[in-house]
């Protein structure tokens, strides 16, 4: 591999050792972008620039978050941050959350969240607006190796949340997520189309009305 190509992001699976990845990695510092290993490949993304993918990621982290603090669920939310099963696995999922029991389980001043030490998260969520296909296949594929317990695929597009349980180091789709008991998909899916016509702070206020029903 030619030191250019370990410059630039690839968005797409390309053959690289760890020692290689992990050269490009460094060079994608300076980038801000993303970056995945498995398999013997690694995925390089740019960061988004697009206006709906950044304001379909807020409202997503807004919406958990709410949802979780209205039904008492102890949550930890973790924005763009670096899971790793060195030399195996490598990621930096959009948004991610550790539940429960687990929600403090990461010590303040951690930075890449080690594997071989630490769980999985509990929710793992990837904002698609160029890559869906890619998280619909080969990102769910490493999530559920790393044991994930549910992964949702924002599609910004179309508006649309793809979620999946899983078990066993499968997947299954689900209309209502199972680590939030009550957090339904169409819910979100209503969210995300308001966001592109209202502001957030009325986006927000509808998504209370909706969670403090639920919880009635």
């Amino acid at each position: 591999m030619s030191e250019t190509q370990t410059q630039l992001p690839t968005d797409t699976w390309i053959y690289a050792s760890w020692q290689e990845y992990e050269q490009a990695i460094a060079n994608l510092l300076n980038e801000k972008g993303k970056s995945y290993y498995y398999k013997g490949h690694m995925r390089l993304e740019m960061p988004p620039v697009s206006f709906d993918h950044g304001k379909d990621h807020v409202i997503i982290i807004f919406a958990v978050t709410l949802f979780a603090t209205i039904k008492g669920i102890l949550a930890t939310g973790l924005d763009t941050t670096t899971f790793r099963k060195t030399g195996i696995q490598d990621c930096q999922p959009d948004v991610a959350y550790y539940l429960r029991e687990r929600a403090q389980t990461i010590p303040a001043g951690t930075g890449i969240v080690n594997l071989d030490r630490y769980p999985a998260p509990d929710l793992v969520i990837e904002i698609a607006k160029t890559s869906l296909l890619d998280d619909l296949g080969t990102k769910r594929s490493l999530y559920e190796e790393l044991g994930v317990a549910e992964y949702w695929v924002v599609d910004v597009q179309n508006a649309q949340i793809i979620a999946y349980a899983m078990a066993d180091e499968g997947s299954k789709r689900i209309q209502e997520s199972q680590v939030l008991p009550g957090l339904a998909m169409p819910i979100l899916e209503e969210a995300l189309r308001r966001n592109r016509e209202i502001n957030q702070s009325e986006v927000g206020a509808w998504l209370l009305s909706q969670f403090q029903q639920k919880e009635g």
